[in-house]
């Protein structure tokens, strides 16, 4: 009889969290880009964007690949969500610094991102709570806005497109509150349930 044999687990230390941690790494080096010529929006503050933009693109490269060679890990788990949080907390405390950004934003949303992973790994004792397509179109919003914002697109195409990025800015602000109360309440639901098959 042929008894089936268990997958090998996947080392820490392969190509999807190899990715993450140079995610983590580059968010010190956009961070200085961005502010080293004080928003003389100067060649370095395209650059800053664009490290942004590839860096913040890597994460649904690193989770593609974990997931179609099986290479999902715990630590791989825990390092995603941080790398993201360091990166695009990186880039609104810069804006906020450069005053392109109100302060109330960004500490709006750090607040809001850093509570609920905070919350997310106190729960993973008890169960998992999956992410919401709201959450993960939260994610997409907040990319966007955030490399509008970045990118001078002013010096190019005029004042005007500082209206697109309020707009979009605005709708990353809504979805992130949003998302935040939706994965608390569905959290909250979540425990009603368990509690009564604990007491069984």
């Amino acid at each position: 009889m042929v008894t089936p044999t268990t997958p090998a687990k996947a080392s820490n230390w392969n190509l999807p969290n190899i990715i993450t941690v140079v995610r983590i790494l580059l968010a010190p080096l956009f961070f200085w880009m961005l502010l080293v010529d004080n928003g003389a929006d100067g060649a370095l503050r395209w650059w800053a964007a664009l490290l942004f933009i590839v860096a913040i693109a890597t994460d649904g490269v690193d989770g593609a690949i974990a997931r179609k060679y099986n290479l999902v890990t715990d630590l791989g788990k825990l390092l995603d969500p941080i790398a993201d949080k360091i990166l695009t907390g990186a880039a609104l405390i810069g804006l906020s610094i450069l005053l392109e950004l109100p302060w109330w934003v960004t500490i709006v949303i750090l607040v809001r991102e850093i509570g609920i992973t905070v919350f997310r790994f106190a729960m993973l004792r008890d169960r998992v709570i999956p992410a919401s397509r709201g959450g993960k179109l939260k994610t997409i919003a907040q990319s966007v806005a955030i490399s509008l914002a970045l990118l001078p697109l002013w010096l190019v195409l005029g004042d005007w497109i500082n209206w697109v990025n309020t707009i979009t800015m605005t709708l990353a602000l809504l979805l992130t509150v949003y998302t935040g109360i939706e994965y608390l309440v569905a959290a909250r639901r979540e425990n009603q349930h368990a509690k009564p098959s604990k007491n069984s």
